[in-house]
C-alpha cells in the first residue's frame, strides 16, 4: 500500500492493515488482559531478535519502555503520561473502544490514526532489518517506496524554486509596482497633510507618479505607506485574497493582532494565477485560525524572557528591571532598546516573541515609539550591566528589529556600546590575570530589513557601520555582523542584493537565520536559499525550528523533518572540518571578499551550495539543540522527544539541575505528510522522515566560532 494511500485510512481500515501484516502484534494484544502484560511482551519481543539498523530497535524499546511514566513537558511547563503502549493496546483490541475514540479525536473534531501510523513505519522498519530468521516469524509490507533522496534528486529538487534574481521573477515584481502605485497615490492623497509624503497642490497624475517612483526608494516613505488593515491588504494584493482568509483576517482584527506590511514586500507576491509558487513569502503575511484562536493566551517559549524584578529568569540569570535585556547563556545576551527599532518592517506570523506583541511590548506605532529623554540615562545602565560581568563577550541588538532605530539612535547605542567595552577592556588591565572578565568580542545587529524593507541600508547607515567596525577593532571587538533573516530565494531581491553588498564594503559580515516551516521545509526550497545566499555573500547561520505551541500548528514543521533535511540535503554542501577551517582563515583571518571567497570555495570542491548553518531547536530557557531521542506519542499521534543540551557550547549553570528535557510537537508526522501532500508535494520522497528517532546537535561552524 502507497504512503498517501496509508494516510487517508480511517482507523478500522488501519487495525486491518496491523491484522494482516503486524499480526504478531495484533496476537499480543489478544493474549493480554492488560497493557502492562502486552508492553512485556512486545519488549520480550523486540529483545529477542538482531537487527542490522541498532537505531530503530533502540527507539522501538525507548517507545515501550517509557510507556507508563510521566515527564515534565518543558515549553507547556505541565506534566504528561506517556501512555502510547495503552493505546496500541487497545487499539488493537477494539479500533471503534469509544474511550479511545474519544482520547484520539483532536481539538477540531478529527479521529486521528496518526500514531497508529508512525508506529506502524517504526515496526515495518524494525522487521526489514532483522535477521533472516526473524522474518519467517511474522509479515511485513513490501509496497512502501524508500523515498531516499539521492544527491542528484535533491540538488535538482532545487531548480524547483525562483529565485527574485530570475528575470521572471523581476517581471511579476515589476506589474506588481506599477499596479501598487495608484494605490498609494490614492492614499496618499487620503493622508493628513502632516505626513511627510504629500503632492504638492495642482500636481498632474504624471508628477504623482513620478513622485511615488522617487519615494519608493526612501524605506521610510514605505513605514508610513504601511498596511494595516485587511481590506487594504485585499486591495494591494488585486483583491485576490479568498472570503476564507478574509473572515480569518476580520476575526484577527477583532482579537486585535497587530498587521503591519510594506508595499515593497507585497511585490514579492504572486497574484496571478499561474507564475511562481509564493506559498514560502504568503506564510509570513497570512494569520493561521490556529493563531487568531490563541492569541491573547500566547504563552513565551522563551521562558527566560519572563522577567520578574528582584528574581532570577528561567535560565538563572539576574537582570535589569524591565524588557530591555534577553539572556539564556552565560557569554550573550540580547538588547533591545526603547527606540523604533521594537517595532518591525512587518509582523511575520511565525514572530518567536508574538507573546511580547500580544502584551504591548513590541508594537507598530511608530511616533510612540521614538526614544524618551530618560532613555539616555537607562542605555548607561544597561551597558553597565553588559560591563560589570564577568562572562558576557557578545552583545546582540535586536527588537522588534535593530535597524528599525533610525541613524541618530542607532548612533547613540553603537557608541555606548565602544564606550563599555573600552572600560571593561580597560578594567582588565588592573585585574590579575585569574580575576579577569571577558572582554567584548562580537556585536551583533538582528534585523529582517534587508528581506523586508532594504533601502533602509542607505550611505548614511553605512558611514555609522564602517566607522563602528574601525573603532570597535581598537577597543578588542574582533566580530561585527548582521543578523539577517531572509525566509526565501524570492526575497533576494536586487534590491537585497545592493544593500548586502553595501553592508559587506563596510566591513560587516551578515549571517542569515530562516525559520523552518512548512513552505521553507519543502523538498529544495532550503537549499536553493543557501545557494542564493551564497551568491550574494550572505553566510547561513542557524536553521531554527519553529516554536510548537498551537498558535504555529499551520507553518509547523516537525522537528524530525529537519533532522531529514540535515541527512538528506544539507549533507551535499556542509565541507567537513578540514575545509571549514580552511575558509575560516580565507574569510576571518585575511577577511576576504565572502562573494568572492565563497564562490570559489565551491567552485574548488564541486558543491552545490556551502552549508554554514546548523539546523536547532531553541530549547525554552536551556539553549539551542538538536540532541534528541524519541520517547512516546500523545495519543493523536504528536510524538514526545527526550532532549540533551548542545554539549559543545557553554550554558547556564541551571543545566546542572535539570537533566532530561522533554517536548511534546504540536504536529504529528502523518499530519505533516498530509499538508505537504495538499500543497502537491510527492511526499515518497519524505519517506525517510519516519527513521529520524533520535538526533545529534551540528558543531558550531569554524567560521562562528569566538
Amino acid at each position: 500500500m502507497k504512503l498517501d494511500q496509508l494516510l487517508t485510512l480511517n482507523l478500522n481500515e488501519l487495525h486491518d492493515v496491523y491484522v494482516r501484516e503486524l499480526n504478531k502484534l495484533y496476537e499480543f494484544a489478544s493474549q493480554s488482559d492488560y497493557s502492562t502484560d502486552f508492553q512485556t511482551k512486545l519488549l520480550s519481543y523486540i529483545d529477542s531478535f538482531d537487527c542490522s539498523n541498532k537505531d530503530i530497535k533502540s527507539a522501538l524499546k525507548m517507545v515501550f519502555h517509557f510507556s507508563g511514566e510521566d515527564v515534565f513537558e518543558l515549553s507547556t511547563e505541565k506534566n504528561i503520561t506517556v501512555n502510547t503502549c495503552d493505546y496500541l493496546f487497545r487499539f488493537l483490541r477494539d479500533p471503534k473502544d469509544s474511550r479511545l475514540v474519544k482520547e484520539l479525536t483532536d481539538r477540531k473534531g478529527h479521529q486521528k490514526t496518526d500514531l497508529f501510523l508512525d508506529l506502524y513505519f517504526l515496526f515495518q522498519e524494525f522487521l526489514k532489518c532483522v535477521s533472516d530468521e526473524s522474518q519467517q516469524s511474522i509479515s511485513y509490507s513490501e509496497q512502501i517506496p524508500s523515498g531516499t533522496l539521492t544527491k542528484e534528486v535533491a540538488t535538482k529538487a532545487m531548480e524547483r524554486w525562483p529565485s527574485s534574481l530570475d528575470k521572471e521573477v523581476q517581471e511579476i515584481a515589476l506589474k506588481n509596482k506599477k499596479r501598487i502605485i495608484p494605490l498609494l497615490i490614492q492614499k496618499i492623497e487620503h493622508k493628513s497633510k502632516q505626513s511627510k509624503f504629500n503632492f504638492p497642490e495642482g500636481s498632474s497624475y504624471e508628477e504623482k507618479t513620478a513622485l511615488v517612483e522617487k519615494w519608493w526608494d526612501n524605506y521610510l516613505f514605505h513605514l508610513a505607506m504601511a498596511i494595516r488593515s485587511a481590506d487594504e491588504l485585499n486591495l494591494f494584493l488585486d483583491h485576490s485574497l479568498s472570503d476564507e482568509t478574509m473572515t480569518l483576517f476580520r476575526k484577527a482584527e477583532e482579537k486585535g493582532i497587530p498587521f503591519f506590511t510594506t508595499p515593497y514586500f507585497l511585490t514579492l507576491i504572486n497574484t496571478q494565477e499561474d507564475g511562481y509558487d509564493d506559498y514560502a513569502v504568503r506564510s509570513y503575511v497570512l494569520y493561521s485560525p490556529e493563531l487568531i484562536e490563541t492569541f491573547g493566551e500566547i504563552k513565551a517559549w522563551e521562558k527566560e524572557d519572563e522577567v520578574v524584578a528582584g528574581k532570577p529568569n528561567a535560565a538563572g540569570w539576574l537582570i535589569p528591571e524591565g524588557h530591555n535585556i534577553h539572556r539564556r547563556y552565560p557569554d550573550v545576551a540580547i538588547l533591545i532598546p526603547d527606540t523604533i527599532g521594537r517595532a518591525c518592517g512587518g509582523l511575520c506570523a511565525s514572530c518567536q516573541r508574538m507573546y511580547d506583541f500580544q502584551n504591548g511590548h513590541l508594537n507598530f506605532e511608530l511616533d510612540k515609539l521614538k526614544p524618551k529623554e530618560s532613555w539616555k540615562e537607562k542605555l548607561e545602565r544597561l551597558m553597565e550591566f553588559f560591563e560589570k560581568d564577568p562572562l558576557l563577550r557578545d552583545i546582540l541588538i535586536t527588537g522588534g528589529d535593530a535597524l528599525m532605530s533610525q541613524n541618530k539612535s542607532l548612533q547613540f547605542i553603537l557608541d555606548a556600546v565602544i564606550k563599555m567595552a573600552s572600560r571593561k577592556r580597560d578594567a582588565n588591565k588592573q585585574l590579575p590575570a585569574d580575576k579577569q572578565l571577558n572582554e567584548i568580542k562580537r556585536v551583533r545587529l538582528g534585523s529582517r530589513l534587508l528581506a523586508y524593507l532594504p533601502m533602509r541600508v542607505g550611505d548614511e547607515l553605512v558611514a555609522i557601520l564602517k566607522d563602528f567596525k574601525i573603532r570597535a577593532a581598537e577597543v578588542g571587538i574582533e566580530h561585527v555582523v548582521i543578523q539577517t533573516h531572509f525566509q526565501s530565494p524570492l526575497e533576494i531581491t536586487p534590491s537585497a542584493t545592493k544593500a548586502v553588498k553595501k553592508i559587506l564594503g563596510a566591513g560587516w559580515l551578515i549571517t542569515n537565520q530562516l525559520v523552518y516551516n512548512v513552505a521553507a521545509s519543502r523538498i529544495g526550497h532550503t537549499t536553493k536559499l543557501r545557494k542564493e545566499l551564497n551568491k550574494i555573500g550572505v553566510l547561513p547561520y542557524y536553521t531554527f525550528s519553529v516554536k510548537g505551541f498551537y498558535e504555529n500548528h499551520a507553518i509547523y514543521a516537525p522537528i524530525e523533518r529537519s533532522v531529514h533535511e540535515a541527512n538528506f540535503e544539507k549533507v551535499y554542501g556542509r565541507p567537513d572540518k578540514e575545509k571549514q577551517i580552511e575558509l575560516y582563515r580565507e574569510l576571518i583571518v585575511a577577511k576576504g571578499n565572502p562573494v568572492e571567497i565563497v564562490s570559489d570555495f565551491q567552485k574548488r570542491y564541486d558543491l552545490p551550495f556551502v552549508a554554514t548553518d546548523r539546523n536547532v531547536l531553541n530549547l525554552p530557557a536551556i539553549g539551542k539543540s538538536m540532541t534528541y531521542k524519541l520517547i512516546g506519542y500523545r495519543p493523536t499521534g504528536e510524538r514526545i522527544l527526550q532532549f540533551e543540551h548542545d554539549k559543545t557550547r557553554l550554558h547556564s549553570p541551571v543545566i546542572e539541575k535539570m537533566g532530561h528535557i522533554y517536548i511534546a510537537e504540536n504536529k504529528s508526522l502523518a499530519d505533516y505528510l498530509r499538508q505537504l501532500k495538499d500543497l502537491g508535494e510527492d511526499i515518497s520522497l519524505y519517506n525517510d522522515i519516519w527513521k529520524c528517532n533520535k538526533a545529534e546537535t551540528e558543531r558550531v561552524f569554524d567560521l562562528f566560532k569566538l
